[in-house]
């Protein structure tokens, strides 16, 4: 007689499903990413609806060498402006060669503006300077950030490095070493990656042309640093560089509120360099052109 060995199907009785550890998991994470998706959506809605103020940040990068610290002269002077409610984000760069009213001291170089204030009290260049601005340009600036060279390199590092895609090719047979001597430096033309020491060589060099497209290279710079800040990898790496190696009042809650504008320009910003055609001429010295510049700034700045 044949046996049949096979199991009876059990009729009306579900079957049990045993998941693995490794499919829990998954499900998990993607319940999770789900649900900072919807977060992230619903704060953006809400941001969008109810945008916080504008902000204009003053970045000063000082020309500090060995033990300058911040009795030195500012090397680039940048306003940033930040528009929640149209998600953008704006520069506007002012060589340092330009002359502007300063509060009790008068008509004054604005790259000497730092070092006035910290001769008499220590701290206070970027309070001195940043009303200087908005006495001359009618901006109220809101935030700093105040770096030096170290500080530059250690940011661009913390990143990973840029790319900047150099419109032409630069050369500089007399570029400032930090032993007070020069060097030569090139950059070829065409996109490159650079690190933190190599961006700031770039932001830096002039001696090819001039103040003003060393300005349009500073603000090359300041596109890539944006655009490698979209990715949220980053965001911690350079917020520990930003407290440890520079001196800001930026605070996390402001961090959060230039994120989307960041994100949304994706490093596409609102450029303008106080050229020659925003300069008009003094006793020997230049001056803005407020008038042809007050459109930009009424449009991009508070």
């Amino acid at each position: 007689m044949q046996v049949n060995n096979q199991p009876i199907p059990m009729y009306g009785r579900r079957q049990t499903r045993h998941w693995s550890k490794t499919q829990g998991c998954m499900v998990f994470s993607f319940v999770g990413i789900l649900l900072l998706l919807c977060s992230c959506v619903a704060s953006l809605a809400l941001y969008v609806v109810v945008p916080p103020k504008s902000l204009d940040i003053l970045v000063m990068g000082l020309d500090s060498r060995g033990n300058e610290g911040a009795v030195t002269r500012t090397d680039s002077i940048v306003l940033v402006g930040i528009n929640p409610s149209q998600l953008n984000v704006s520069l506007l760069s002012i060589p340092r060669d330009i002359f502007i009213n300063v509060p009790n001291y008068g008509l004054q170089r604005i790259n000497t503006i730092n070092v006035l204030a910290e001769a008499e009290v220590a701290g206070t260049g970027p309070t001195l300077l940043a009303e200087s601005i908005e006495t001359s340009f009618g901006i109220e600036v809101d935030k700093y950030i105040r770096l030096d060279f170290q500080a530059f390199t250690a940011l661009v590092d913390s990143i990973g490095g840029i790319t900047i895609d150099v419109p032409s090719t630069v050369v500089d047979n007399a570029f400032p070493t930090a032993d007070y001597g020069t060097m030569t430096v090139r950059f070829e033309q065409g996109r490159q990656h650079m690190d933190g020491e190599t961006a700031l060589i770039y932001a830096r060099t002039r001696h090819q042309d001039d103040d003003y497209q060393r300005a349009l290279r500073q603000q090359l710079v300041i596109g890539a640093i944006s655009r490698k800040l979209i990715n949220p990898v980053y965001w911690i790496p350079a917020w520990v560089a930003i407290q440890t190696n520079t001196e800001t009042n930026l605070n996390p809650i402001d961090i959060a509120f230039l994120a989307p504008p960041l994100l949304f320009s994706a490093g596409d910003l609102n450029q303008l360099v106080i050229n020659r055609e925003y300069i008009l001429p003094g006793d020997g010295y230049v001056i803005p052109n407020y008038n042809a510049l007050a459109p930009y700034i009424q449009e991009n700045f508070d």
